[in-house]
């Protein structure tokens, strides 16, 4: 990876995940070939908290429709990251 701003691409806030906020649980939208370790590390030198575990899954391609025209929508890659007991919660998610 480049950078660590290439790992992470942006945070998937939605009513569960906002709710996942309350014990400390953030959700990224990462790159496919990030591992748990890289994001680890992007999530630390990012938001300059301690990262306790990172659980990832590849969200699949789904089939779509417009009209008469088909596709599929991208393969993507979640991570839910638990921040430790001790670190601050992240200052970007405190307008939501």
């Amino acid at each position: 990876m480049k950078s660590v701003y290439d790992v992470i691409k942006r945070p998937v806030i939605t009513e569960r995940t906002t709710d996942m906020m309350a014990s400390k649980r953030y959700v990224f939208e990462v790159d496919l070939r990030a591992n748990k370790t890289e994001i680890k590390k992007a999530v630390e030198a990012i938001f300059k908290v301690k990262v306790s575990k990172v659980n990832t899954l590849r969200m699949p391609a789904k089939p779509k429709r417009y009209g008469k025209y088909s596709g599929y929508t991208s393969e993507w890659k979640k991570a839910v990251v638990q921040l430790s007991p001790e670190s601050k919660e992240l200052e970007f998610f405190e307008s939501v």
